[in-house]
């Protein structure tokens, strides 16, 4: 079968995906682009912006209520008067409570549906990608993108708007508190925040690459997880557990190490920033006392608030400082998101049109095709299916049979030539239009976790049960539906794993009969099932086949006796063409390849 060269259709290995840790490349572009999802929610941005300047109103008035406490009630000793203001701290704090509650709530609801928008947006335009892209794209990095990714977006908007909100009308609030109670103190206060902001930025600075390396890494271990769980069969029957337990190792202490790297720089700058709080405190402490000895300007109560002003002054800086490292993550995530996004969609030409249902009568003419510059696949191929035609596809692994298929669904679009079905070039027939009028059954039939009913329904959604129950029939699959324990109703474990690969097949060709489509593909339909069973699954395929334009890939030649034609593929070039008696009587190489088949 013809693939890609170069990554295959799971992508690079692991091990090759990525490199050095990178930088964000463009960090600005990325935070617009997630603020705009939260654009048409600007009514509860207000909202959680009014509750935080509540909030921040409460925890002043609270703070300056601590100064009365020490020098109008515990120095004079008055034990009522305590107890009255104490609960009337208490109420005031509840207010802020309530306010801090409330903006949560609307933030989490915001920030899952701002997430849910993404995440829709990223697996539509999935759904739009070509063949190609996920030729070489691990699926469980892309998986990766759409789960752990969207969930880092989700945690910083969940969270971090709320604390920058939140953490920024504090700051202000605070510092006018502080510059009211004491300009001297405050300048005293000032003089380490630059300090702080320095150390952050740089620490900042040094993280971000090992952040992006962080998800990187993510991705490729969800991505070998996802291959290895796929194959375990393979595994098991190679006896590799050891060597995949060594990859696996190898991939989870390269995360580790870039997750360790992140982290722990990031770290660094909770200890630090607190060093210098803890300087700034020490700072404010000596210069209020000796101003409390010396003047009159300043009480022991006042020098107390003042550091409780100056503690929740610093607090939402050093929390501000600390979302970063989440924020981060978080734009490490959003670009891998948005990289899916800005890839370029599968896009239909200019003035291509749909088409109700195409006769099926196919022309290849002179046709050049390469998957990667300078390799080309298919040189030349000139192929004419008249409309009721069988024509068979045979060669070696690697001829182009396959590639044949892919262009022919318009998969990939071909470098020169044309191809025509009904006269028309097929690049002025929508894609879409286009393959409804194509089925195909592959030698890997992917059957959906749904019941049976609904996995030969996909063929043709608008199908109803009776017509499910007549494709079933015609492609000799009732009888064993009838049996299975709920009949049609079962439903069917991770790719149908409760059935055989005959029954498999047998759903796959029911789902073919349902679409009743004109142009019919059989990709080795039968190379991996049994003798006895490839019987029933022929007869399935003769009254699939009937009426209409089929082209067969195969590797058992004795499924194609009886094909209108014959296509010869070697090293992407037809050499041989037309029926079984005409090729064996050129004894060429069709007819090495069928004698060597059932020579003794």
């Amino acid at each position: 079968m013809s693939r890609p060269m170069g990554p295959g259709p799971g992508g690079p290995g692991p091990g090759g995906r990525f490199h050095k840790a990178e930088k964000l490349k463009n960090p600005k572009s990325t935070i617009k682009r997630l603020l705009a999802y939260m654009s048409h929610k600007v009514y509860a941005l207000i909202i959680v912006f009014i509750l935080c300047i509540i909030s921040t109103i409460v925890s002043v008035l609270a703070t300056n209520y601590y100064g009365s406490i020490i020098d109008d009630y515990i120095v004079p000793g008055d034990l009522s008067g305590l107890k009255t203001i104490c609960i009337f701290i208490g109420l005031i704090y509840l207010i802020s409570v309530i306010a801090t509650y409330i903006q949560n709530l609307i933030m989490i609801k915001l920030s899952q549906e701002t997430t849910a928008e993404i995440r829709r947006q990223l697996f539509n335009s999935m759904q739009k990608l070509p063949l190609r892209f996920f030729d070489t794209h691990s699926s469980g990095d892309l998986m990766s993108r759409l789960t752990n990714d969207v969930d880092n977006i989700n945690m910083t908007l969940s969270q971090s708007i709320t604390q920058m909100f939140s953490g920024i009308i504090t700051i202000i609030g605070m510092l006018i508190a502080m510059i009211v109670l004491s300009p001297t103190l405050t300048v005293v206060g000032l003089l380490t925040t630059p300090l702080m902001f320095l150390t952050s930025r740089f620490l900042v600075k040094k993280t971000q690459p090992f952040f992006i390396k962080q998800q990187q890494d993510l991705g490729s271990l969800n991505g070998y997880i996802e291959e290895i769980v796929s194959g375990q069969k393979a595994v098991l029957l190679f006896s590799q557990e050891e060597e995949v337990e060594k990859e696996f190792g190898k991939i989870n202490r390269r995360l580790t190490k870039s997750a360790i790297m992140a982290q722990a720089l990031s770290g660094f700058m909770g200890p630090v920033n607190n060093f210098i709080n803890n300087l700034t405190f020490l700072l404010v402490a000596v210069v209020g006392g000796v101003l409390a000895l010396t003047t009159t300007s300043i009480t022991v109560g006042n020098i107390f608030v003042f550091i409780l002003y100056m503690r929740n002054f610093t607090r939402p800086i050093n929390e501000i400082l600390n979302i970063f490292n989440t924020v981060q993550s978080a734009l490490a995530g959003a670009e891998r998101v948005f990289e899916i996004m800005d890839e370029t969609p599968e896009t239909d030409r200019e003035g291509a049109h749909d088409v109700e249902k195409l006769d099926g009568d196919v022309i290849l003419n002179h046709v050049k095709f390469s998957y990667d510059t300078g390799k080309t696949i298919l040189k030349d191929a000139c192929i004419h299916a008249r409309r009721g035609e069988t024509v068979a596809i045979v060669g070696p692994t690697g001829a182009g049979k396959t590639t044949i298929i892919n262009l022919l669904t318009k998969f990939y679009d071909i470098d020169s030539g044309e191809i025509l079905i009904d006269g028309e070039n097929i690049d002025q027939i929508t894609r879409g239009s286009l393959r409804r009028s194509i089925s195909m059954v592959l030698q890997d039939t992917y059957l959906f976790s749904e019941t049976v009913r609904e996995n030969i329904r996909y063929g043709r959604l608008d199908a109803s049960d009776e017509e499910v129950i007549q494709a079933a029939k015609m492609a000799n699959a009732h009888k064993f539906i009838m049996q299975l324990p709920d009949g049609y109703d079962t439903v069917l474990s991770d790719n149908g794993s409760n059935l055989s690969q005959g029954q498999r097949q047998l759903l796959a060709i029911a789902r073919a009969v349902l679409s009743q489509a004109s142009i019919l593909i059989l990709d080795e339909a039968t190379s991996s099932i049994d003798t006895r069973t490839e019987v029933e699954i022929q007869k399935a395929m003769l009254r699939l086949m009937e009426g209409k334009t089929t082209f067969v890939i195969a590797h058992r030649l004795s499924t194609i006796r009886n094909a209108d034609q014959i296509l010869v593929l070697n090293q992407g070039e037809i050499i041989e063409q037309g029926n079984h008696e005409t090729l064996l009587a050129i004894d060429g190489f069709y007819a090495n390849l069928y004698n060597s088949q059932f020579r003794q």
